[in-house]
């Protein structure tokens, strides 16, 4: 099995693959100006152009005279460097990476380090900072990743920017563009920027979290296209954050404060009047006060509506008619926890009565199907919660076809269960065989890679000593196997000693 940012479907010329979805592209800027940044997305184009984080940095960084963003990606056969050798380009300039002065990268989980690496070597840059020099250009990153953990960024990038980077993306490149030679840039980005973490100068120390003014809020899509994950959708906020406080949730830290609601008048602004398909974005997007009326108006105009999250305990008749008017198809929200007990020890408000609402209104609206995300191995979790899930499943499946997607709990830094042990692959894997086998012939299971996720949990509680285990990994050909070995025994590296959270639960 090959690992994360490994060999998709195979193209024989990266550079017409790009022209063509170029293309396709509604909202693609095309500019030259004397400071460019080569904006880079370490997965391949359709994952890339799915993200509303990187669309946001792409539109921010072109609004400024004088500077311009161009895009590239992860190949999607990364072993791909075209017919003649040509390394790494851009897509609106098809330039070389090592043409541009600075290199943003966004990155969004634990498993994209591996695309982090190819990117640079693709670029023909030293995947190490160590290892570069002026001659190279600055790397700096950001993205979802740095919400909870990025230290195991730290020997890749000069420079990374935690949180909400709206403002200090242009802060951090004016000092870059503004300074006299790369080192100077890096000391006094050190200095400029609080929220930005530059290891030359602070090592692994926690620093604090980018957030912008709510008046900056919501962002939205520049670019709509065919080739995502999310087809011709035009993306949009409509809150950001979240206040409810799952011990597991990296929003806990993020959204300091609670959820922040976008008005539904300046939701409906942003959204062109070409746009067929709209995708509301937002931690806890259901939780907006208005969601109801948002969704109605948006299938008024005939619009395709998705929703980022749909917690079950907000769903009602009303939206769920809502959702049906504006296309969906499959009802979609999630329980996490297997059991009750466990669902109250992880703090998820969702309830048995919830989920038989939303079987309910699945069956009662013509949906296709309920699905159900879930986590197994959570803190305290049993064989008899699991055997909860496949009872309460197959109550489900009686009243609307059910299909469970299920992914291993993997604890993050800066939360509640941060340092939370993986419950293990065997221990996972023996869970998932006593889910299917009980649901078998009733309810679909889907569930993610036991062995990869304990590769993820790995990286989520590491740090830089983890992150170059990762490049020998990857150099060693990035299968499972390689990780493993690279990263070793947990308490071989760093982390040793960490926190162990091993509270039970409360009992039923």
């Amino acid at each position: 099995m090959r690992g994360p940012g490994g060999a998709g479907s195979r193209t024989s010329d990266p550079r017409a693959e790009a022209k063509r979805r170029l293309a396709d592209e509604r909202g693609t800027i095309v500019k030259d100006a004397p400071e460019r940044v080569a904006l880079v997305y370490p997965s391949p184009y359709r994952a890339a152009m799915s993200s509303l984080g990187f669309q946001t940095i792409y539109r921010e960084i072109n609004a400024t005279p004088g500077r311009c963003a161009e895009r590239a990606f992860l190949p999607d056969d990364p072993a791909a460097r075209g017919a003649d050798g040509v390394p790494l380009l851009t897509y609106e300039g098809s330039r070389p990476i090592t043409d541009f002065s600075v290199m943003a990268l966004s990155v969004a989980y634990e498993l994209e380090l591996a695309g982090v690496i190819r990117v640079l070597d693709l670029a023909g840059i030293p995947a190490l900072a160590d290892d570069r020099d002026h001659r190279h250009p600055v790397v700096i990153a950001g993205g979802p990743l740095t919400f909870s953990n990025p230290l195991p960024l730290v020997p890749f990038v000069d420079a990374i920017l935690l949180g909400e980077a709206e403002d200090t993306i242009h802060t951090a490149l004016d000092v870059i563009f503004g300074a006299v030679d790369k080192a100077r840039s890096l000391e006094e980005l050190a200095r400029a920027v609080p929220t930005c973490l530059v290891p030359s100068v602070h090592g692994e120390a926690q620093r604090e979290l980018g957030r912008v003014d709510d008046a900056r809020l919501p962002a939205y899509a520049q670019i709509i296209t065919p080739h995502t994950e999310l087809r011709n959708m035009f993306l949009v906020e409509g809150e950001r954050g979240c206040s409810r406080g799952c011990s597991y949730c990296v929003m806990r830290r993020s959204s300091r404060g609670g959820m922040r609601v976008v008005p539904v008048e300046r939701v409906l602004e942003r959204i062109p009047p070409e746009a067929k398909r709209v995708g509301l974005v937002g931690a806890a997007i259901s939780d907006h006060p208005r969601i109801c009326e948002l969704v109605e108006t948006l299938a008024d105009r005939g619009l395709e509506v998705g929703l980022s999250s749909l917690r079950p305990d907000r769903l009602t008749d009303r939206l769920a008619a809502a959702l049906r008017r504006a296309g969906h198809r499959t009802l979609t929200t999630a329980a996490d926890g297997a059991s009750q007990r466990v669902r109250d020890g992880i703090g998820r408000r969702a309830r048995e009565k919830h989920l038989e609402q939303a079987a309910r209104l699945t069956r009662e609206h013509g949906f296709d199907r309920l699905k159900l995300y879930m986590m197994l191995g959570l803190p305290g979790e049993t064989d008899e919660d699991v055997d909860e899930l496949v009872r309460f499943s197959s109550e489900l499946s009686h009243i609307c076809p059910v299909s469970l997607g299920v992914a291993p709990f993997v604890s993050k830094r800066n939360t509640p269960l941060d340092g939370e042990p993986y419950a293990g692959i065997a221990t996972v894997e023996a869970r998932l065989r006593r889910l299917r086998a009980g649901l078998r012939g009733r309810v679909e299971v889907r569930a993610t890679s036991a062995r990869w996720a304990s590769i993820e949990h790995r990286l989520a509680q590491g740090g830089a000593a983890e992150g170059r285990a990762v490049l020998d990994a990857v150099r060693a050909g990035g299968a499972f196997r390689d990780y493993a070995r690279a990263l070793g025994k947990p308490e071989s590296r760093r982390g040793r000693g960490r926190r162990r959270l091993t509270r039970p639960f409360p009992g039923p």
